[in-house]
């Protein structure tokens, strides 16, 4: 059997965007499995949710946007740090960016690191690389709840720290009067999760618990389709769960018995692929989730720090030839 090519080098063919309006002044950007971004707008400000990989591709987004609204973007949220959701920042021109405390950790710790090992994974992504400016920085962090007044009639907008789930930082944006989620990569709704730096039995537990507590009619994930209405919610959420809790099954046994990291991703990919195989970015994702899982069972709590030499290598022992 040939070696796969390496994590979304190979994908290079351009996704179809669909821009859908989730409620009045409600704004979703989807794209084939691609990472998904939003918008919501106040009396005379926008929010923007993520801000994609280089402000190229994020203007492409806010071009899009500007057929339905013209109003400046005061506040960018950024779910996570992933390089892929977050250096795009510069072209909102936002008078704030929100994180949580403990993205703003991670991008000290390993904000060039994890930049290079995404652009090697997803080069497409990285449309015109050389117009990022340097690494994205928080203006506000915050450790529970933060709330923004949208002004007039249009409620408020709550982003909340659920738990440690997809990294240490997550958080999900949530519009009570109009029960839309934006719940970042917390949650995928027909695309795999990736969890090479999740914490994968608080995600699969309390984390997914606090997301489903919300009773969300609209649910934006980080990749896939936006599900509407309480059961395509609540399916989207379980199907993310059960991805995690096989993994925790099958990676889990075969540490138990003193096997192999590569038979615990077999045993993986056996016992998740039927369900997921054929959804976005599963071979992809696969190798880089069952490490990072091999390690919490290793008694690895915080995540190891990936980087190009290292994708590459975890890369070739799982789905090499």
């Amino acid at each position: 059997m040939a070696a796969k090519p390496f994590a979304s080098s190979a994908d290079l063919a351009e996704k179809t965007e669909t821009l859908e309006i989730l409620a009045d002044g409600v704004y979703a950007l989807t794209a084939e499995g691609d990472p998904n971004v939003g918008a919501i707008e106040g009396e005379d400000f926008l929010v923007a949710f993520e801000a994609r990989a280089t402000p190229v591709a994020a203007r492409e987004w806010l071009d899009r946007l500007r057929e339905h609204t013209g109003k400046p973007v005061r506040y960018l949220v950024l779910s996570h740090y992933h390089a892929v959701r977050v250096l795009g920042a510069s072209a909102f021109d936002a008078d704030v960016i929100i994180t949580h405390e403990n993205t703003r950790k991670l991008i000290a710790e390993r904000g060039k690191q994890d930049w290079d090992s995404e652009y090697g994974r997803m080069p497409r992504l990285f449309k015109e690389p050389q117009s990022i400016p340097g690494l994205t920085w928080p203006d506000v962090t915050f450790s529970d709840r933060l709330a923004i007044d949208l002004g007039g009639d249009r409620g408020e907008l709550v982003l909340q720290y659920c738990g440690r789930g997809h990294t240490a930082g997550d958080i999900v944006a949530w519009l009570p009067r109009q029960r839309v989620l934006f719940a970042g990569d917390l949650v995928e709704a027909q695309a795999a999760p990736y969890t090479g730096d999740a914490f994968h039995t608080d995600w699969s537990t309390g984390t997914l618990d606090r997301v489903k507590a919300f009773e969300a009619e609209v649910l934006v994930g980080g990749r896939g389709v936006v599900p509407r209405g309480r059961d395509a919610v609540d399916a989207a959420i379980e199907q993310t769960r059960n991805f995690l809790k096989v993994m925790l099954d099958k990676v889990g046994a075969v540490h138990a018995r003193g096997g192999t990291l590569k038979e615990a991703f077999h045993a993986t990919h056996e016992a998740l692929a039927p369900q997921y195989g054929r959804w976005p970015i599963f071979e992809h994702c696969l190798p880089f989730d069952v490490q990072r899982l091999w390690d919490e069972f290793d008694g690895i709590d915080w995540p190891r720090i990936w980087t190009a030499d290292r994708d590459r290598e975890v890369w070739n022992q799982l789905q090499g030839a």
